[in-house]
């Protein structure tokens, strides 16, 4: 279990505090909702959940194999709808690899992105859209 606080500031602002560690993060609403986007949004937060659970799962898969995923990067793009009721429409998350992974075991790391926890607690009107791309990295 872990404990996060978050004690709002004012101004739209929230701060987070991650209880195990301390670590903080800042939060300001979007320019598209009132806000001025000086800081991640609460929606980029889940955003970025994604793309570093998915790398963090690959990561934990790619040990345990000894595979060498240092130089690897995910980018996540977050649309949002406003109809009926303002929300993340769809995260596009594009998945870069070294090239030297073999083919043998690019499905399995593919496979291994899917069992992420954030993924899967997701509405599924949420549209997760994952790419890979080998030789990126």
């Amino acid at each position: 279990m872990s404990l996060i606080k978050v004690a709002y500031e004012g101004d739209l602002h929230c701060r987070l505090v991650h209880g195990p560690s301390g670590a903080q993060i800042v939060t300001d609403a979007p320019p598209d909702n009132q806000g001025k986007g000086e800081a991640f949004s609460p929606t980029d937060l889940l955003a970025a959940s994604l793309g570093s659970c998915i790398m963090t799962v690959m990561g934990i898969y790619a040990r345990r194999k000894e595979i060498d995923l240092k130089g690897s990067s995910v980018q996540v793009t977050k649309d949002m709808v406003s109809d009926p009721l303002r929300r993340i429409g769809r995260l596009t998350v594009v998945i870069d690899l070294p090239e030297h992974v073999e083919p043998a075991q690019r499905q399995a790391l593919e496979n291994a992105a899917h069992t992420c926890p954030v993924e899967r607690s997701l509405h599924p009107d949420i549209k997760v859209d994952l790419q890979f791309r080998y030789g990126e990295a």
